[in-house]
């Protein structure tokens, strides 16, 4: 079994959902409320946040994704300050400095980034997901081809996994419900399973990479603990908890073998035992009031657990029993958390 370094540290990164008017670097961009959304970062676990937006230029006048949507973000495993920006419509960004100056991946143009991922064993190995499509680059972003074309031009790409035990082992999950798994870093692929509906994630255990959960918009999860070869509909473990099959986000943590969470419409459920159990965990508000954009737990303490809404960043240090609260500093909504490795004080 092996822990994911993609879990080990935290750092949270809050992407700002709304996109809003503006022309930085030429973006597309739509009427809204300013250059106020991008990453915030902390150093103090979210007391006090400031805006991380700026791409410089060769001319000296820094520009900004202040204006963008976020669509997808995904962190290096091998490098915690190098952070991958999938946006809505306006391409890829990158950073190699934790926020402080971003990058474009110019390569891809302007297109909506619905998933990212990084070769944990070869940084410069990246992975990216638009519509129909998923691409590769074997040259840190500065070229990139096709390694996946579905032949309905109506169906979309949203998740990329990478097995960081044998990374040339990777799954895509897609809009039409197959979990789709590649042997050889996207040279062929086959579909593993074919679920019910949308597949909105997938995420690997930190802990052993056979252990692989599939979410969908609103059939429910999926396990296999075959590395795909076989799947276990976990739906009737959660009907219990009503609105539970409405997926928010998934998380699994490093900071406890078997350790899930979950979160729904209903609210925010947690597993020990990688989903054969499911029990709520205590909220401020009620659990149809919780309209939960995104959850991660500590790699490194799973009693810490912290969720994000469209105006407010929770946070417990007690597994959920007690939680402070923190207006965002934008009126845009959060909508993106990543947990990263090296200072658990620091959260974007």
């Amino acid at each position: 079994m092996f822990k994911s370094k993609l879990f080990i540290t935290l750092i949270i990164i809050i992407f700002m959902a709304t996109v809003v008017s503006g022309c930085a670097v030429s973006f597309k961009t739509k009427d809204g409320g300013g250059y106020n959304g991008g990453v915030y970062k902390t150093a103090n676990q979210g007391n006090v946040w400031r805006q991380k937006a700026l791409i410089p230029t060769v001319s000296g006048k820094p520009k900004s994704i202040g204006g963008l949507n976020v669509s997808s973000l995904a962190m290096d495993p091998s490098d915690n300050r190098a952070i991958y920006f999938g946006s809505y419509d306006n391409g890829l960004f990158y950073t190699y400095d934790g926020a402080d100056n971003w990058q474009v991946a110019g390569k891809l143009g302007k297109i909506t980034i619905k998933a990212v991922a990084v070769d944990p064993s070869s940084k410069c190995i990246i992975y990216a997901a638009s519509v129909n499509k998923a691409y590769k680059s074997t040259d840190c972003s500065r070229t990139w081809s096709q390694v996946y074309y579905d032949n309905d031009v109506d169906v979309t790409v949203n998740a990329i996994a990478i097995d960081y035990y044998n990374s040339a082992h990777l799954y895509i999950g897609t809009s039409r419900g197959e979990v789709i798994k590649s042997f050889d870093r996207g040279v062929s692929w086959q579909t593993v399973q074919r679920l019910k509906d949308d597949v909105k994630k997938i995420v690997i255990s930190p802990y052993d990479s056979r252990v692989v959960f599939a979410a969908t918009a609103k059939e429910g999860i999926y396990r296999s603990t075959d590395s795909g070869k076989t799947w276990a509909d976990l739906s009737e473990k959660l009907k219990e908890f009503k609105d539970s099959m409405k997926f928010r986000d998934l998380t699994a943590t490093g900071a406890e073998a078997g350790l899930v969470v979950l979160a729904t419409n209903y609210g925010l459920l947690r597993s020990f035992d990688n989903g054969e159990t499911w029990a709520k965990i205590k909220l401020i508000t009620p659990e149809k009031k919780a309209i939960i954009n995104a959850v991660a737990v500590s790699p490194d303490d799973s009693k810490k657990i912290y969720y994000v809404t469209n105006t407010t960043f929770y946070r417990s240090i007690d597994g959920g029993e007690n939680w402070t609260t923190k207006k965002l500093p934008t009126e845009r909504a959060g909508w993106k958390l990543l947990i990263d490795p090296e200072d658990t004080n620091i959260i974007y």
